[in-house]
């Protein structure tokens, strides 16, 4: 029986055919970032809300207004930043997410916030899928996922209409040996899933060659962040 394509495209929180990304494999993200990682961090979020660093992302956001706006979240995980941004007045938000191991918890609390019908989630690779373009787009704990920061930070600042805000792990002794010891450690798992510590001023230099500014920096804790508004179209685009 042919599938009820209606269906599908009535479902907010259906699972696109996973694409395929330079560092996704048929082992490794999927089965690093599960569902049992999802409850987890769903629990830890019904307990304490966001982290400092993600609360910082909603708050950069915040600042510049996101009443009405739409937020595209590649690597969104359980949802939560894009939770808070929907409750504090965005119109609509979208993630995209590698793992479908996510996906039931995020259902969920969609369903309890009451926003099921203002978010959308596809299970796809971002810089290969053909999501459409956002107010804000954010990548929050993603730049560390992926092997090309250029192509990934490439997509979101094409996709991009008004902000982008990034955070990464700072590229120092401590952090690469840290990141170092866990890449070893997944090694010994078996699992391909690796972490990387990507050079922050080549990446600010990707998005800012698309034709963005910074307005705001987080310079302490382990996740440093970057948010910038659009100041020009960039070079070469009509």
């Amino acid at each position: 029986m042919a599938p009820d394509r209606r269906a599908e495209a009535r479902d907010p929180f259906r699972i696109r055919p996973p694409f395929v990304k330079c560092c996704q494999t048929s082992t490794g993200y999927g089965d690093f970032f599960s569902p049992e990682q999802a409850r987890r961090e769903a629990r830890r979020y019904q307990r304490k809300g966001l982290g400092a660093a993600s609360r910082w992302v909603v708050d950069v956001v915040r600042e510049r207004g996101i009443e009405g706006k739409s937020v595209l979240e590649p690597g969104g995980g359980i949802g939560a930043i894009e939770l808070e941004l929907l409750k504090a007045g965005a119109a609509h938000s979208t993630v995209v997410e590698l793992s479908p191991g996510y996906e039931e918890v995020a259902a969920q609390l969609a369903r309890e916030a009451g926003v099921t019908g203002r978010m959308e989630r596809h299970v796809g690779d971002f810089a290969a899928d053909g999501t459409e373009p956002a107010d804000v787009v954010v990548l929050h704990h993603v730049v560390c996922c992926y092997p090309d920061y250029e192509v990934l930070l490439g997509a979101a600042a094409e996709k991009a209409q008004h902000m982008l805000v990034f955070t990464y792990p700072p590229r120092n002794v401590v952090s690469r040996a840290l990141l170092g010891i866990v890449n070893l450690w997944l090694r010994i798992r078996g699992t391909e899933f690796r972490t990387f510590a990507h050079p922050p001023q080549k990446m600010v230099d990707v998005v800012r060659r698309a034709g963005f500014e910074p307005y705001a920096r987080r310079r302490g804790g382990i996740w440093r962040g970057i948010a910038f508004a659009r100041s020009s179209q960039p070079s070469g685009r009509a």
